[in-house]
Parts: C-alpha cells; structure tokens; sequence
C-alpha cells in the first residue's frame, strides 16, 4: 500500500459513479479535500478478518475480491470494482473487518477517517444520505448472501445425516434381498425330500401350527446374549442327537423364532419315525425366508417414512401464507432429520407433548428451520449422553414450545447478544451467527415470541405462537 498525489479529475470520476451521481461537485471536492489518495498492488489485501475498521474507502480504479474463512477453507463472497464503497459508513457500527479483501487487478482509492463524518453531516446532507443508503444495501445483501449460505450448510448437514439414514436400510434391502435369491433357488432341493416322507394333512397341520406360532413369537422375542448362549446350545445338543447334518444352521435360526428342545420333541413325536431332518430344515427354510421378507419390508418402510418426513419437513409443493401447522408433526420430523445427530453423541429425547394441541399460525416453509437451528444448537452444547428435553402446552390463545437441553450453558455476558446479527461464540468457519437471528425473525414473523434463560446445565428457548382459530 501506497499513498499517492491525488489527480485532478478525481471529482469528475467520483460523480461518474451511480452513488454520488446527484450529489454536487462542492460536496464531493470536500470528500476529496479531507481523503488520502492511496495505491494497492496485485495480491495485496485492503482488509481483512481482525483488522480494525476507522476508514472509509472509495474505490476508482481497480477490482478486489471478498473472501470469508470457514473452516480451513476460503469462501468468495463476491467482487469489489470502481464505484463501489467499502470500510465503515456513516452510522455504521461497524468495529473490525470480518473477511479478506484481496486485489485482482491494481486497486486505486480514496479514503476518508470516520472522524470526518460529523463534519460530513454538516456539510452535506445529499451526501450523507447516499452513503447511508450504500450502507442499508450492503447490510441487505450481505444479510441475504450469509442467510442463503446458513441455509445451505444446514441443507448439507441434513442431506450428509439423510444420506447415512437411508444408506443402512437401502443396504438391508440389497442383502436380504441377495440371501432371498439364493435360498428360494435352494428351496426346491428341501421341498422334495419333505414331500418324499409323505406327511400327512392332519400332521402338516400340526407343524404348521407350530411354526406359525414361533413366526408371531419372534415378532416379540428379546432374548440376552447369555440366554440366546444357553438356547443355541441346548438346540444343538438336540439336533446333534438327531444326527441332523449342518445343524449349527437350523439351531440358529431356530433361537430366532424362540424354538425350544421341547417344541423340536413335539414336532418329532408328531412325525413319529418319518425323516425329522427334512421336516427340519423345511422348518428352517420357511422361517429363513419369512426373516428375509420381514427385513426387507422393515427397511422399505423404513425409506418410506424418512422420503414421507423429509417431504414434510420442507414442505414441497406448500404456499407461502401463514397457514394452521401442527407444531408435534414438524418437530417429530425435524427430530427424524436430525436422528444421526442424536445417535453420535447418544443424546436421549424426553417429550412432553400435550394432547390435542390446537394448530399454530405460521408460515408453512419456515417453521422447521426454528426446530432445526435451536435443536442443533443445543446438541452442539451437549456432552455426549446429554438430554434434550421437549415440552408443548397451551396457554391462553397461545401455543408455547419450551426445548431444554443440559449443556454448558450460554454466558452471562453473551445471553443478551445471541439474536443478533452475525453474533456467534463458535470458532470461525463453524458458525455465522445468523442462525439465531433467523429464528428470531422466523417467529416474529409468523406474530410469535422466543425467550431464552440460561444457567450451567439448563438452557432453555421459551417459544410462544398464536393458536389457529377454529371456524
């Protein structure tokens, strides 16, 4: 960085600019007059994260870009080029750079100390004004831009945690379906030396009994790894008596389907001297493809549910009025989004729903985005096996969500901060401050109210919506 002469058509340059275009050249000679011309090279950064801000810069010549640090990684924010204005304004409270502005093309600019805007006021009100305007733009867009980008990290947190949901049931489907395959083609081989023995109706009947009532037992049968330990065993014991081949197979499928030496007696008894390891393995093979069909139709529910709460939770082909929503659906979904979560740090869950909660005025495509920042939000303040605790009721003509979680706790001296703008006590690049601010614009916007009272292992979000009048 240099500082240069100023050159003598700068005036003329500065009114050739959009944002000084209605302000008089007496004005802008006195912009001139109080500046300091200055010179920034290739590869130079005007500004950057830290740095204190007491200047304002015009740029006239030159092109920069903005860059914010997330994480290891620099991301683009945009393009600064002439005519454009950075650095703090008038009426900015701007204190430190929060990016990098780095030259891509030879920068030339002019800059003004804010001790000069007091003076600024009073010599021209045309151009206070238009510095402020540049000022409620700049915030405008950079608030929308750092929205968008909140929303897509969130978006990319839930897709990654979506992604794992749905892998472990997609993958349930291809392998059952996979053993499914190879044993139906076994099948027929089984089938033939049970039809060799010449069972009769009346016998069938009885096995089938039997069986069937295993399948529905299996649909309840919670079994310890020492009694599972002591049934396999005892099982083999019996099958081996039997001379029954292979019979590791049978025994532990049978364990299953909570098959007992006495049940195994009984279907001997009712076959008598007839081949027993046929009825057997027919057995086996039955109660094989039935666990087989059941995995399989558990995970397609399963993919089924979580397409049905994702389809909920953004509410696709939803309008943009403010609409009677269920608080409980949008909240369970949006605990359905966030179940990876909870599994990685083995956080429990505790609701207390009321029944029969009226319906909330609000709007249908925002909603969930209040669950989903406070929940992570407080998952992020928890230690591993913490407790998150969700309790709905109705007060008045209000609905009222309080969501507590056992975490650190917010800072006394920051619990009055945390809804503002840009404010966050995360790390750089782990958090940008907005999720909070959007929450507490979301409920403000559906005439709603959001409190927060915060201790050492007790944070609480005091949230109250309008209930939906009945017609």
């Amino acid at each position: 960085m240099n500082t240069l002469a100023k050159p003598s058509d700068l005036v003329d340059r500065l009114q050739s600019f959009e944002v000084f275009q209605n302000i008089d050249k007496a004005a802008l000679a006195w912009l001139v007059e109080r500046s300091t011309y200055k010179y920034f090279p290739v590869g130079e950064h005007i500004f950057e994260p830290g740095r204190a801000v007491d200047t304002m810069e015009v740029i006239m010549q030159g092109q920069y870009v903005i860059r914010f640090q997330r994480g290891s990684e620099l991301q683009e924010l945009g393009l600064g080029e002439a005519g454009n204005i950075t650095g703090v304004l008038p009426f900015s409270r701007m204190k430190e750079a929060k990016a990098f502005g780095t030259v891509l093309e030879d920068v030339y600019l002019l800059e003004l100390h804010k001790d000069c805007f007091t003076e600024m006021v009073n010599t021209s009100y045309e151009l206070t004004q238009a510095l402020v305007g540049v000022m409620t733009s700049r915030v405008r867009d950079f608030t929308q831009q750092r929205v968008q980008n909140e929303k897509l990290m969130a978006l990319g947190k839930l897709s990654a945690g979506l992604a794992h949901e749905l892998n472990n049931p997609a993958s349930a489907i291809v392998r059952s379906s996979e053993e499914l395959y190879n044993r139906i083609h076994t099948t027929p081989e089984k089938f033939k030396s049970v039809m060799t023995i010449r069972v009769t109706p009346e016998e069938t009947d009885q096995i089938n009994e039997i069986l069937f009532s295993k399948i529905e037992l299996a649909k309840s049968l919670d079994l310890s790894v020492l009694e599972r330990e002591e049934r396999l065993d005892e099982l083999l014991d019996w099958l081996e008596d039997q001379g029954i081949e292979n019979s590791e197979d049978i025994a532990d499928t049978f364990v299953d389907y909570g098959m007992r030496e006495e049940d195994l007696e009984q279907i001997d008894n009712i076959i008598e001297d007839k081949d027993s390891e046929a009825i057997m393995w027919w057995l086996e093979s039955t109660m094989s493809l039935e666990r087989l069909v059941e995995e399989i139709r558990e995970s397609g529910t399963r993919i089924a549910k979580l397409i049905s709460s994702i389809k909920s939770y953004s509410h696709m082909d939803r309008g943009v009025t403010r609409e009677a929503i269920d608080v409980h659906q949008g909240i369970k979904n949006t605990i359905i989004m966030l179940k990876h979560k909870f599994k990685h740090k083995q956080i429990t869950i505790e609701k207390d729903l009321e029944e029969d909660l009226p319906p909330v005025l609000a709007y249908t495509g925002e909603l969930n985005q209040v669950w989903t920042n406070i929940i992570v939000n407080a998952i992020d303040a928890m230690n591993p096996a913490g407790q998150l605790k969700i309790k709905t009721y109705r007060d008045r003509e209000f609905v009222r969500v309080d969501i507590t979680d056992n975490g650190v706790g917010i800072p006394e001296e920051n619990i009055h901060n945390i809804f503002d703008p840009f404010f966050t006590t995360k790390p750089i690049g782990e958090g940008t401050g907005l999720g909070l601010e959007i929450v507490k614009r979301i409920v403000h916007r559906s005439k709603g109210d959001i409190k927060v009272a915060s201790k050492p292992g007790e944070t609480t979000f005091f949230l109250c919506f309008p209930a939906a009048l009945k017609n």
